[in-house]
C-alpha cells in the first residue's frame, strides 16, 4: 500500500512536468522559441537582472546572516520573522508592499520622484521584486552555515593575532561555504523565477521589463500556448539544473565530513 501511494504522488508531481517537457521538446517548440526575438530579450533580461539581484543580496545579506547567527539582541526574533515574512507572503501582495514603498505615490517613491528618479515599471524594479522574494532564502541558508562553524577556530585565529577581515576570509566564510552555496543557488532560482511581485512593481513590458515567467504567463494569455508550454520548459530545465547543483552540494560537503 506504501509502495503504491508513493508511486501515485511521484507521477502527480512529475508527470505534469515531464509532459510540458516533452511537448516543447517533441513538438519543436523550444527550437523555436529560442530562436525567437522575445523570448531571448526575456531570458537575458532574466539572466542580467538576476546576477545583479543575487549579487546585491550576497552583499547586503551576509552581514545580516552573520549578525542573526552569532549575536543575541532584544528583537532578534522580531527581526528573522520579518526576514522570512517574502517566503510565506503572495507574490502578489510583495508586488503590492513594494508600490506602497517605492510606487510613485509611496512613502519613499514620492521624494526619489521629486528628484527624478523613478523606479516603478523599470528594470530597477525587476531587480528589487527579485531581491525582496529571494533574499530570504540566501539568509537563512547563511545563518544556518555561520552557525554551524566552530566558534572555537575563530578563537583560535584571534590568538593567533588574525583581524576580524582575516578571520572572516580564512576561517569563517570557507567552513560555511556550502551552506552559502547552496543558499546562493536557491536564492538565483527563486529570482528566476519570480513572477507575482515583478508583474505587480515592474509591469509586463515586452523589452523591457518582461521576464521569462512573463512569457509564459503573456504568450498563454493571448493563445499561443506553444511558445508559453516553450517559455516554460526553459525555466523547468534551469531549476532542475540549480536542484542538481543544490544536491551536489551537499554530497560533496557530506563526503568531505565522512573523509573527516
Amino acid at each position: 500500500m506504501v509502495v503504491v501511494l508513493a508511486v501515485i504522488l511521484g507521477l502527480f508531481l512529475g508527470l505534469p512536468i515531464a509532459l510540458l517537457v516533452g511537448r516543447a521538446v517533441l513538438g519543436g517548440s523550444l527550437a523555436v522559441a529560442l530562436g525567437s526575438g522575445p523570448v531571448l530579450d526575456a531570458l537575458t533580461l532574466s539572466l542580467v537582472t538576476t546576477a545583479i539581484s543575487l549579487a546585491l543580496t550576497i552583499a547586503l545579506a551576509t552581514p545580516l546572516a552573520h549578525v542573526l547567527a552569532r549575536r543575541r539582541f532584544r528583537g532578534a526574533s522580531v527581526v528573522e520573522t520579518i526576514v522570512d515574512l517574502p517566503i510565506v507572503l503572495p507574490p502578489s501582495v510583495a508586488g503590492l508592499a513594494l508600490l506602497l514603498a517605492l510606487g510613485r505615490r509611496g512613502i519613499l517613491g514620492a521624494p526619489l520622484a521629486e528628484l527624478g528618479i523613478e523606479i516603478p515599471f523599470t528594470v530597477v524594479a525587476v531587480i528589487i521584486a527579485q531581491m525582496f522574494v529571494s533574499a530570504p532564502f540566501f539568509i537563512r541558508a547563511a545563518r544556518a552555515g555561520f552557525l554551524g562553524v566552530d566558534r572555537d577556530f575563530e578563537d583560535a585565529a584571534r590568538v593567533d593575532g588574525a583581524s576580524e577581515r582575516q578571520l572572516a576570509l580564512a576561517i569563517t566564510i570557507p567552513l560555511a561555504a556550502p551552506a552559502l552555496a547552496s543558499g546562493i543557488v536557491m536564492t538565483w532560482a527563486r529570482a528566476l523565477g519570480e513572477f507575482g511581485a515583478t508583474i505587480m512593481f515592474a509591469g509586463n513590458f515586452e523589452g523591457r521589463t518582461q521576464t521569462l515567467p512573463l512569457v509564459v504567463y503573456g504568450k498563454f494569455q493571448t493563445g499561443d500556448v506553444d511558445a508559453s508550454v516553450a517559455a516554460a520548459t526553459i525555466l523547468i530545465l534551469a531549476a532542475f539544473a540549480v536542484l542538481i547543483a543544490v544536491r551536489g552540494i551537499r554530497w560533496g560537503r557530506a563526503l568531505d565530513l565522512r573523509g573527516a
